[in-house]
C-alpha cells in the first residue's frame, strides 16, 4: 500500500455520475489507500462498485460538523460536489471529476428509470452548482485541486494517470495497472463532443 501524507484529507469529488467511482477504482488499482465501507454494493449502473462511505450520505454530517474527517487523513474518500462547500478549514487535496453535462443527465435519467421532464431546469441547476463549487475549491488556500475529465480519461488514459501521479507526488505508481480500470464498455451515455 502506497503511503499518502497523513496530514492531508484526500477527496475524490464531482457531480453525481461524473466518474467519481471510476476514479476511486483507479486509485485503488494503484494501491493508494481509499476509505470505503461497502454500504452501497455494485449494481448495473456501477458494476465495479461505488467505493464510498455511508452510501454517499455523509453530506448531512459535514453540514452539522459531525463527520470525522480526521479519521480519514492519508486516504481518499468520495464526497459529491455539493458537500465540498461544507469542508471545515484543513489541508485538502481534491481530484475533481468533470464530464460532459448531457452525459451526466442521460446517466441520471437511466439510473432513475424516468425521463426528466424538467431537463432544461436540471441542466441549469447542475451547471450553476458545478461552477459554484469549482470557484469555491479553487479560491480556498487550504485546498489543492486536480481537475480530471472523464471523457478525456477514456480517450487518453496514460496522460491522465501521469497527472494523478504528479498531483499526489507519487511518481512510482503503476500507471499500467491504473489504466486497466478504464473500461470503455462502461461508457454507455456517450455524446458527441
Amino acid at each position: 500500500m502506497k503511503k499518502l501524507d497523513q496530514n492531508v484529507n484526500y477527496i475524490v469529488s464531482g457531480l453525481e455520475r461524473s466518474g467519481t467511482s471510476m476514479m476511486m477504482q483507479i486509485l485503488h488499482a494503484a494501491d493508494i489507500p481509499i476509505a470505503s465501507d461497502n454500504s452501497r454494493p455494485p449494481d448495473e449502473h456501477n458494476p465495479k462498485g461505488y467505493h464510498e462511505l455511508e452510501g454517499g450520505k455523509i453530506i448531512n454530517r459535514l453540514m452539522d460538523g459531525k463527520f470525522p474527517l480526521d479519521n480519514f487523513k492519508g486516504s481518499f474518500i468520495k464526497i459529491t460536489a455539493y458537500g465540498l462547500q461544507f469542508l471545515p478549514t484543513g489541508n485538502y487535496k481534491i481530484i475533481y471529476m468533470e464530464r460532459n453535462l448531457e452525459e451526466i443527465l442521460d446517466s441520471m435519467e437511466k439510473m432513475a428509470g424516468i425521463e426528466d421532464k424538467e431537463r432544461d431546469k436540471t441542466r441549469g441547476s447542475f451547471h450553476r452548482l458545478n461552477e459554484m463549487i469549482k470557484k469555491h475549491i479553487t479560491t480556498r488556500k487550504d485546498i489543492k485541486v486536480l481537475f480530471s475529465n472523464y471523457n478525456d480519461i477514456l480517450s487518453n488514459p496514460k496522460n491522465n494517470m501521469e497527472k494523478i501521479c504528479d498531483f499526489l507526488g507519487l511518481p512510482g505508481l503503476d500507471v499500467h495497472e491504473m489504466i486497466t480500470v478504464v473500461d470503455k464498455r462502461l461508457y454507455r451515455q456517450r455524446r458527441q463532443q
